[in-house]
């Protein structure tokens, strides 16, 4: 048995429709008309915009981008205002420098040196800025993040892992790249090296010590063909210690796909007990 990305190809005709219907579903079920978007430039907020924007219309969404004048590429501004433009949609363009600044003047335990908490404070910063206007505008947010991030926990808790939805939540990062293509992402975009780009320089495989690829080849074979971990480095081919260090990077960021821990005290305790769909009363309500 071998396992290679040949076998992670969707068919992604089908996938397009099931998002699409599922973030239409969503909304509706909401009862919300709006959606707002953080996109970077990258091909995870931008296959999303796509599918969003598919699903909703232009005139329903609106994306904010936010760089960093410090840090952010001119490129990833330059696409993200390239994606926006060609959807049509609504958008507004923050540079965050000065909200950080801000921050630095203000705050007396304030550390310029620390790249990974400065990093992770311009994610959550751009999080406040989407929520705030999903606030003033009646709109969810809408997520970026996919199954590869999610797994590994490549991504700011309360950051950009702080969404409504997660359209693309299912699909790795490999995955994600072919639907751009499907979905007639400008190629350049598509393909480009993923990096949230938190600090100069940053990129994604370089911090991770390895690529995209391999990293999906890992997940794919422990969580959808339940491989023993053993035998996961001879069915792919990936060197055992990347094996180790992905499926490590799984478990150490559990924290951060599950709600805060609650000691039970009482006979239902949420996270617990209280883990029924969000709309499982909803027709009982209103009989009532």
């Amino acid at each position: 048995m071998r396992i290679t990305l040949e076998d992670l190809k969707l068919d992604y005709n089908y996938v397009e429709k099931r998002i699409t219907e599922f973030i239409r579903d969503y909304f509706e079920k909401t009862d919300v008309e709006k959606a707002v978007i953080g996109i970077s430039g990258g091909v995870d907020s931008t296959v999303t915009a796509f599918l969003t924007v598919k699903a909703l219309g232009s005139d329903r969404v609106t994306v904010l981008i936010m760089p960093d004048s410090r840090v952010t590429p001119s490129r990833d501004l330059k696409d993200a205002l390239r994606v926006a433009e060609i959807l049509k949609t609504k958008r507004y363009e923050i540079d965050i420098a000065r909200i950080l600044e801000e921050y630095k003047r203000n705050i007396p335990f304030f550390e310029n040196d620390n790249k990974v908490a400065l990093g992770n404070l311009r994610a959550r910063i751009r999080m406040t800025l989407l929520y705030f206007y999903a606030n003033i505008t009646n709109a969810l947010v809408v997520g970026t993040g996919d199954k590869s991030e999610l797994l590994i926990g490549y991504f700011t808790k309360y950051g950009d892992g702080a969404v409504d939805i997660l359209p693309i939540g299912d699909l790795y990062k490999t995955q994600v790249r072919q639907l751009a293509l499907h979905l007639g992402v400008p190629k350049e975009i598509a393909e480009k090296p993923s990096s949230p780009a938190l600090w100069p320089g940053q990129t994604a495989e370089r911090e991770l010590g390895m690529s995209y690829e391999e990293i999906d080849l890992i997940l794919y074979s422990f969580f959808d063909k339940k491989i023993e971990i053993k035998n996961i480095s001879q069915i792919t081919g990936v060197e055992e210690w990347k094996v180790k260090a992905v499926l490590e990077r799984v478990s150490k960021t559990s924290h951060k796909r599950r709600m805060p821990p609650i000691p039970k005290i009482s006979s239902r305790t949420l996270g617990a007990d209280l883990t029924m769909p969000q709309y499982f009363f909803i027709e009982e309500i209103d009989e009532f």
